[in-house]
């Protein structure tokens, strides 16, 4: 799987309540949890995530473990998530719902610079540097490759 998009940068220790906040969790519609993603850190954010990729900083998803957040990212279009880290079950739920996120190292951001992640070469490069990312297992890859774990298990 080779993915490519602008990057959208932010911050190191991003938890779910500022993935999406508590107070839109009151409903399923998951339109309204894509349109207030990340509404606490940058009000502007959501819209710019459409094709998007994210570049984080370390302990990206921490706190609580809110499915909620993976599921807020994409769909508002970000099409993945790298960080030097994750909170653990933040990557498991960001897995089993589709979204890839890629533990690398190194990654230097600016907004709207081309960021393409290559899953089975195991690389990113954001302004012409690749760096090598920490492999997901052929599993977990498959499990994105079908679009999540209900549809990787509906599919066996």
């Amino acid at each position: 799987m080779t993915l490519s998009g602008p990057a959208v940068c932010i911050g190191k220790d991003i938890d779910t309540d500022l993935v999406i906040a508590g107070r839109y969790l009151r409903t399923k519609d998951t339109s309204v949890w894509a349109e207030h993603v990340f509404e606490d850190l940058d009000p502007t954010l959501a819209p710019r995530l459409k094709g998007a990729i994210i570049v984080a900083g370390n302990n990206m998803g921490c706190g609580s473990s809110r499915e909620q957040a993976p599921v807020a990212i994409r769909e508002a279009g970000a099409i993945a998530v790298i960080a030097p880290s994750f909170a653990r079950i933040f990557f498991r739920n960001a897995i089993n719902v589709g979204l890839p996120v890629i533990e690398c190292d190194g990654v230097t951001c600016k907004d709207g610079s081309t960021v393409t992640i290559s899953l089975e070469e195991g690389w990113v490069e954001a302004d012409g540097m690749r760096h090598p990312i920490r492999p997901l297992s052929d599993r977990m890859q498959e499990i994105l490759a079908a679009g999540g774990l209900v549809p990787y298990w509906r599919n066996r």
